[in-house]
């Protein structure tokens, strides 16, 4: 059997709990695994559509406003431990914020301080969020929490790393630099 990337076995994984639309899989999705893997509705209805070619799940009659649940197939939950069996593969950052400042000298202090003002309340408003999912589900799967514990702990290290920062607080008593000094 071809190998899943992890989208496809995410979706599968999450069709082990029971039948889903599309939907259904984008919003658990966004719930769950959101804020550490990117799914796109484009992207979850490409691949059920090439997991349903593959036979490992199958389509069920369609529900309200045409949405058809999905269930995984006895090939799907044999691919599924196949996958989830396999050594993750190497993570790949992508911290928008980090491309920013890496060309920072091109922006005034105010507007780099409210760039990091708005990571910064983004940031705390998604460790309130964390914070209330491990309260909720304290005493839960123990895999899960793991997970949202990566996410406390990420949230306050980012939270620290904008405190710390040496710019973005006060203005500059020079200008910016310019892409290119004159001859």
């Amino acid at each position: 059997m071809a190998e899943l990337n992890a989208t496809e076995g995410s979706l599968l994984g999450f069709l082990l709990d029971g039948p889903k639309t599309g939907w259904d899989l984008l919003q658990v999705a966004a719930a769950t695994l959101g804020r550490f893997w990117n799914v796109t509705s484009s992207h979850v209805y490409r691949e059920l559509k090439v997991l349903e070619e593959r036979g490992l799940i199958e389509a069920g009659e369609p529900g309200p406003r045409d949405r058809r649940p999905y269930a995984i197939t006895a090939a799907g939950r044999e691919a599924f431990t196949g996958w989830i069996h396999e050594e993750p593969g190497r993570e790949q950052l992508r911290v928008p914020l980090l491309v920013t400042l890496w060309f920072g000298r091109h922006l005034d202090d105010a507007t780099l301080a409210r760039f990091l003002d708005t990571q910064r309340r983004d940031h705390a408003t998604r460790l309130d969020t964390y914070r209330d999912i491990a309260a909720a589900m304290a005493g839960g799967d123990p895999h899960v929490a793991a997970v949202v514990d990566f996410g406390i702990h990420y949230e306050e290290a980012v939270l620290r790393w904008i405190d710390g920062l040496p710019f973005g607080k006060e203005p500059r008593t020079t200008a910016p630099a310019r892409d290119h000094e004159p001859g």
